[in-house]
Order: structure tokens, then C-alpha cells, then sequence
């Protein structure tokens, strides 16, 4: 019961601009940054990954087409978004997992998954929910598991340009730099926590970054 009282927010920000979500993520040049978060995680044949806060399941189908021998799975909150979601994987002839739950109450048994990966999603998560999503990747993850979360930047010191001052300081990415990621990820007992690389879309104007730790070995976990 609680969990159906929970709230969210829907992929495009509301429910009627949901059509058009796909159109201007691809306008934005985000499956390019995504094509680099799925090289960086050094997917293999047999390895289970799960994609937090799937959406439409772009990043989920993206995953399942190139690395066909991934079982692939995608959680997220908006059953209208997953049934979007179903339709592209089914139109893309791709068997993908799709199951509805949140980022801080991920629906799997522990150690379930080699990788989890989440892009465009962390920026959304307000208050404690950033540290409950990665407490709960890393409950799901298999010891040598890893997480690789791509987001928009948060505001840096340094940051060159009014526009790209002004966006980091918008409320929904205030608490997305750099510093607080990697303090939130080590917190939530991941190991080497670090931004592996970044980028810019919208003509330069929306920074971009890539994250990545991992789940200590077994052996190591009970030193």
C-alpha cells in the first residue's frame, strides 16, 4: 500500500508530453552519451544488467541489441512509460525485462545483477531517495558487480559560461556534482567511486557525467 502511494515523476514531467519524449531526447543527442555509459560497462555474454528508472526503455533495448547475450532488465515507477516501453522492445524484436518499482525499493533479491546502470534519472531523486537508489544497487549487485550511473552535471567550481552556471544551479541538480555523487555512492559501501568521463549535448549547453564503482569481491567483504 505504501508503494501505490508513492509519487513520481513521469518521464517527460508530465503524462501528456510522454509521446513526445523519445523525438526530443533523440533531438538532444542523449543516445550518444548513453552508446558511451553501455561501452564503459564492459557488458559480456551470460551477464544480467538492470536499467534503474527505464522510462521508455531506450537504454534497456540499447543494451539488449548489442549485447544480445545479456539477460536485460528495467525497472521504473510509470506504468504508462513501461507500457511504451514494452511496445519498442517488442518492435525491436528484443526480450527485455520490464518491471514496475522505484529507484529506492528496487523489486529483486540481493546479489542479483553483474551490472545496473541509470541515465538521466539520479537528478530526479530528491532528498534521501539519491542515497536509497545507490544503497539499493548495491544490494542487487553481485560481489564484482558494478554501477554505472550517467546524469546531467551538477554546478562545479570553475564552470565557464552564463548558461551552463545557470542550469547547474537549478534546483533539480544542485545536489549533482561531482564531490556529492561520489561521497553518496561511497556511503552506500561501493568501492572506487569515480566520474569516468563527461560530456556536453544541446549545443554545448547541458554538461554531462559518467559514474562508475563497484562491489567488492566476496573474499575482500569478509576482511
Amino acid at each position: 500500500m505504501e508503494e501505490a502511494r508513492r509519487t513520481f515523476i513521469p518521464a517527460a514531467g508530465h503524462d501528456w508530453c510522454l509521446p513526445l519524449y523519445d523525438p526530443l531526447v533523440r533531438l538532444m543527442g542523449v543516445d550518444q552519451a548513453r552508446r558511451a555509459l553501455i561501452e564503459q560497462a564492459a557488458l559480456s555474454s551470460g551477464q544480467v544488467a538492470l536499467d534503474v528508472g527505464c522510462g521508455t526503455g531506450s537504454l534497456a533495448i540499447l543494451v539488449k541489441g548489442l549485447h544480445p547475450g545479456v539477460q536485460v532488465a528495467g525497472v521504473d515507477p510509470d506504468p504508462k512509460a513501461l507500457e511504451r516501453a514494452r511496445r519498442k522492445a517488442m518492435r525491436a524484436n528484443v526480450a527485455v525485462r520490464l518491471d514496475r518499482g522505484f529507484a529506492g525499493a528496487l523489486p529483486y533479491p540481493d546479489a542479483s545483477f553483474d551490472r545496473v546502470l541509470s541515465s538521466f534519472v539520479f537528478h530526479h531523486l530528491r532528498g534521501d531517495e539519491k542515497a536509497k537508489m545507490l544503497s539499493e544497487a548495491r544490494r542487487v549487485l553481485k560481489p564484482g558487480g558494478s554501477l554505472h550511473l550517467l546524469d546531467f552535471a551538477g554546478p562545479e567550481p570553475g564552470t565557464d559560461g552564463f548558461v551552463a552556471r545557470w542550469l547547474g544551479s537549478r534546483p533539480l541538480l544542485l545536489d549533482n556534482g561531482e564531490g556529492r555523487i561520489v561521497t553518496l555512492m561511497r556511503e552506500a559501501g561501493l568501492e572506487d567511486p569515480r566520474k569516468v568521463f563527461g560530456g556536453r549535448i544541446v549545443l554545448g549547453l547541458f554538461a554531462y557525467s559518467c559514474f562508475q564503482a563497484a562491489v567488492p569481491q566476496e573474499a575482500r567483504r569478509a576482511c
